[in-house]
């Protein structure tokens, strides 16, 4: 490139626009289907059924400790599909730049969305680039979407359609350290050790999970924005059961559980980017656990929480000091631009 900032010319649609296109996306993404340079991408359609997901990202900062808006923006998208039931096969992406944007951190979040597709088993096959005046855009905004073929046995996972009394709920690792990442890198606050933010692609632990278990995994959902706490509030809203949950079985890191205790946030409604929270036949529930731990994304997985019978919708938590608290959703705005 020979600018170092993105100029109001690099969307006008002539040789910088081209060349912002070429030398930062093209050669990054390459894949042949992208290749082709068509205004459309043409796919390749499964036999199965197809599952499709749309997701903008406006996350501030644009890099945060273990990741950036573009591993974010790609992970996301691959894991609502996932969650769905279904295995992830293409993204698209548009981009809106902000006039005065460094193109060494454009390149790295491009760089990082590269990685991210590759570890994730996706092709980013079509795009879009606009670049709006200073002051109109935080830097990088990123909208993605993602296409994915769904098998028929998997149909109605993200709807709670199999979901029964007994069935245990299970998570993959310990809450609220994307969210306290955020947090961390906004304040310029020092943690010993430092938190990372848990974004990654889910689906290769997501297939390790339904290759333990075809029959048994009920219900998944990825828990970011509104944590935990808003999936588990949404799964009982859905069927309208009790679901009992173990506070002592939740998995918090201290330094995590610091943080939220400092700025007044509750780690199970703030944000997470690599957790899936799965609901599974109560016979099941061990083996997909270990499965579960098998996986590196999977290590701290734990059994938190139980479904009970049909009724008004509740969820109720056994705290650690021996009383009951009850979840409701979250109210409010706890912490903007998370994602």
């Amino acid at each position: 490139m020979k600018r170092t900032e993105i100029r109001l010319d690099h969307g006008a649609g002539g040789s910088a626009a081209r060349e912002l296109i070429e030398h930062i996306f093209m050669s990054r993404f390459a894949n042949p289907v992208l290749s082709a340079a068509s205004d459309s991408a043409v796919l390749g359609a499964p036999p199965e059924r197809m599952a499709f997901t749309t997701d903008s990202h406006v996350v501030k900062p644009v890099e945060f400790p273990g990741g950036n808006i573009g591993k974010l923006a790609v992970a996301g998208t691959v894991n609502d599909l996932a969650v769905s039931g279904a295995k992830p096969l293409y993204l698209s992406a548009g981009f809106i730049l902000e006039e005065g944007l460094s193109i060494e951190l454009l390149e790295r979040v491009v760089e990082s969305m590269a990685r991210t597709a590759e570890e994730a088993g996706v092709a980013i096959v079509t795009g879009d680039t606009k670049v709006v005046e200073r002051g109109s855009c935080d830097g990088i905004f990123i909208t993605t979407a993602g296409v994915g073929a769904l098998p028929d046995s998997r149909a109605g996972i993200g709807a709670a359609l199999h979901v029964q009394p007994g069935d245990r709920l299970i998570i993959n690792g310990a809450l609220a350290e994307h969210g306290a990442a955020i947090v961390c890198a906004r304040n310029d606050l020092e943690t010993d050790p430092v938190i990372y933010s848990d974004c990654a692609p889910l689906c290769d632990l997501i297939e390790t999970m339904f290759a333990a278990s075809p029959e048994g995994i009920r219900f998944m959902r990825d828990a970011t924005r509104g944590g935990l706490a808003t999936v588990v509030c949404e799964l009982a809203d859905m069927r309208e059961f009790r679901i009992e949950l173990e506070e002592d079985a939740l998995p918090v890191k201290e330094h995590v559980r610091g943080v939220c205790e400092m700025f007044g946030f509750d780690p199970l409604y703030l944000a997470n980017e690599g957790k899936v929270v799965a609901v599974v036949a109560k016979e099941e529930a061990q083996a997909v656990l270990s499965a579960m731990r098998s996986h590196p994304l999977g290590r701290e997985a734990a059994i938190f929480g139980t479904v009970g019978e049909p009724g008004k919708s509740r969820v109720t938590m056994n705290t650690s000091i021996g009383g009951s608290r009850v979840l409701q959703l979250l109210t409010g705005e706890q912490l903007p631009r998370i994602c």
